[in-house]
Parts: C-alpha cells; sequence; structure tokens
C-alpha cells in the first residue's frame, strides 16, 4: 500500500495552486504551519498529517455539500436558487446613527448589539484592519465596539483563522460575520464535528454577506495608484444600485471607477464560487437592490432568514424596535434568485472551462442536486 498524500500537500496542489483560495483563513489557526500574508495563504512549513483539518474545512476542497444542506437546514426551506429560506424581508436599523454609520441599512451590527443584549452571544468576530491596512478578523466583546466595523473595503478578511484561533477551552459565546466561503467553512466545521473540533460548539450565530466577489489587495494597490489613492485613505466602497461603478470612499471624497477595470481587480478564486448570498449561514443580509425601486431601497437591506436560530433572532430585533422591517415585494426575490442563478451558472462554466470536463468539478460534486440543476 503507497504512502498516503498529506492534507498540507493535497490542498497545495487542488486549492493554492489551482487560484481557488478565497483567503477565509479556515485552514490558519488550526496549525501553526498555515499563515496570511497580505490576502494570500503561506505554508511556512511541511506537514505529514493525513487528515488536516486544513483541507477538511478549506470551502474549495471537496465535499457532501447536499449533505451538509440536510443536516443544517430543514429540507422543505432548501431553494436551490439561494439556499435555505425560512423569511426574505426588507430591513434597516431603527437607530438612525447606526444606519449612518453603516454600509447600507445598518441590519447586521444591530442584530449583532442585539445579540449581545440578550445573551445569545458574547463576542462577534468581524472584518477589520491592522496598522499595514491588510484586512484580518476581529474578536470584539463590547458591544458598543461594533459601529466601528460597520463599513465594507470590498477586501477579503481571513475571518475564520480568528475563530480558529480563540482559546479552545473558552466558554464563550461567539457570534461571526462572514462572507459565503467563510459561512461554508463553519458549516463543514459544524457538520464534521470532530471529537478534537469541539471549538465549533463556541459558535452560535453566523451571519452572512451577500458577495459576488472580492478584490486581490495586489491588484487593487495597483488600481488606487492609477487613481492617486491610497489604502491607508480608503474609508469605504459601494456600488451604487443601478450604476455600472465603484465608489471608493477616501479622506479626500468619493471616486467613481468604471467596473471593467473594478473587474480586472477581482480574485481569481471569485469566480469558481456559485454561493452569492451566503446559504451556509444563520440568515443573510444584503444591500435592497431590484427593479425600478432604487433610489426608494437605498439605506435599506434585504435580509434571507435561513434557520431557527435567524428567526429567532429577526423576531428579537422586531418586537424590541430595533429593525425596521418591510415584507418584501414577491419580484424583489424573484429578482434575487435570477442573480443567484445566474451567478451558479458563470461559476459552474469557468469550472468547466478549468477542469476541461463536466464531471471533474473542482471541488463541487457533478451529482449534487444544485450542480446539476444549473451545469
Amino acid at each position: 500500500m503507497g504512502k498516503k498524500t498529506s492534507s498540507q500537500i493535497k490542498l497545495k496542489k487542488d486549492v493554492l495552486e489551482q487560484s481557488l483560495c478565497t483567503g477565509c483563513g479556515a485552514c490558519v489557526g488550526l496549525c501553526p504551519y498555515q499563515f496570511i500574508y497580505r490576502d494570500r495563504t503561506v505554508q511556512l512549513h511541511d506537514c505529514d498529517l493525513t487528515d488536516g483539518k486544513c483541507y477538511a474545512f478549506c470551502p474549495r476542497t471537496p465535499a457532501d455539500y447536499a449533505g451538509i444542506r440536510e443536516k443544517l437546514f430543514e429540507s422543505g426551506d432548501l431553494t436551490p436558487e439561494i439556499g435555505a429560506v425560512k423569511g426574505f424581508y426588507l430591513s434597516r436599523a431603527a437607530d438612525s446613527d447606526l444606519r449612518a454609520r453603516a454600509q447600507h441599512g445598518g441590519t447586521v451590527t444591530a442584530l449583532l448589539e442585539l445579540a449581545m443584549d440578550a445573551g445569545i452571544i458574547d463576542a462577534a468576530i468581524v472584518s477589520g484592519q491592522n496598522d499595514a491596512f491588510e484586512q484580518e478578523g476581529r474578536c470584539i466583546e463590547e458591544r458598543n465596539g461594533l459601529r466601528g466595523f460597520a463599513k465594507s473595503r470590498f477586501i477579503v478578511s481571513p475571518t475564520v483563522a480568528a475563530f480558529n484561533s480563540l482559546p479552545g477551552d473558552s466558554p464563550k459565546k461567539i457570534g461571526v460575520v462572514a462572507t459565503p466561503c467563510q459561512a461554508l467553512s463553519l458549516a463543514k466545521m459544524k457538520a464534521a464535528k470532530l471529537e478534537d473540533h469541539q471549538k465549533i460548539d463556541q459558535l452560535k450565530l453566523v451571519i452572512g454577506l451577500f458577495c459576488g466577489w472580492t478584490l486581490s489587495m495586489e491588484k487593487l494597490h495597483g488600481l488606487l495608484h492609477q487613481y492617486r489613492l491610497s489604502f491607508g485613505a480608503l474609508t469605504g466602497m459601494d456600488i451604487p444600485a443601478g450604476k455600472n461603478i465603484l465608489e471608493i470612499y477616501s479622506k479626500t471624497g468619493v471616486t467613481s471607477v468604471p467596473m471593467d477595470e473594478v473587474d480586472a481587480c477581482v480574485r481569481t478564486a471569485c469566480r469558481y464560487c456559485i454561493d452569492s448570498t451566503a446559504e451556509f449561514a444563520d440568515l443573510s443580509v444584503g444591500a435592497a437592490r431590484f427593479g425600478g425601486e432604487c433610489d426608494e431601497m437605498r439605506g435599506w437591506n434585504q435580509v434571507i432568514v435561513r434557520s431557527d436560530r435567524g428567526k429567532e433572532l429577526v423576531e428579537l430585533a422586531v418586537s424590541k424596535g430595533v429593525l425596521e422591517v418591510r415584507h418584501a415585494p414577491a419580484h424583489s426575490l424573484q429578482e434575487l434568485k435570477k442573480a443567484a442563478v445566474e451567478k451558479k451558472k458563470k461559476a459552474l462554466r469557468q469550472i468547466v472551462d478549468k477542469s476541461r470536463s463536466k464531471k471533474n468539478l473542482l471541488y463541487l460534486r457533478s451529482d449534487d442536486p444544485v450542480v446539476k440543476k444549473y451545469l
């Protein structure tokens, strides 16, 4: 019998060398041999483990994703387009100060603050920035500290690494704000429940973010240089509804960049992602943008409630007056599903082009019902 290949070598061959790494940080903090440098995953030393968690929990390694969906969500809630749906709403924070600080409606921060107040979580892991202007996961234990992290920069943050780095014997209940790939990694941990990975029991809430792509830090640096901007000057980014531009907010004002220039900076791995709505989260939040009502919807979020935990939190937020909620018109859900399907089909085409086979779908299984529907 031949020697088994180490998980680290498989991760390098199947993910890193295939440009599939999302920079989520799932393989970092589990062992000392994986490290994040800027927005890249680096292997510092060789490891001979053949059943390493670095490979098992990576969102771009093969797994029974249909089985994970069935373990974590009610079968009657599952949709092929956007995953489990218990409810779909438009929402925004009732606190006008929070709305002014937030990316859009402030729903995510409002829910995190409420979850802390209600004792659902003791701390929240969010995306922050270090002194070198690199994104990193931050564990925030004071609810008053959450509002400083309410803006987005469209750059990947190794958020799962921050979760992995928490003390294993801590009694703290943790909430995580996650992109689709990060939520998938955490879902793989939940579904696996390995005996030596009980830390996942600390995870009590995952709030997912709608995400079409993130930007390569190196390529974004070059783009900013063209517009005479720097990372240090950035205060946020946004894609205005109905406009084909990226607005970059800095200390000197707002710079509009055409999307074709932005597209050249998108991380390669994002082109192979079939999830735009964080389907493996307890609830998912994105900007409300659809139809001819873009101006009216500015400052509101779309919220997909996926799990009982997510439903309870949203209902508590409404009863406490923390969120203002509107029932979304039926066409808005259909438009969201349509956009999600387009993302799935495009990513699957990219995967087939890369693998040159409809049977070898890299990290996806050809018999997965969602894949079969849209391939």
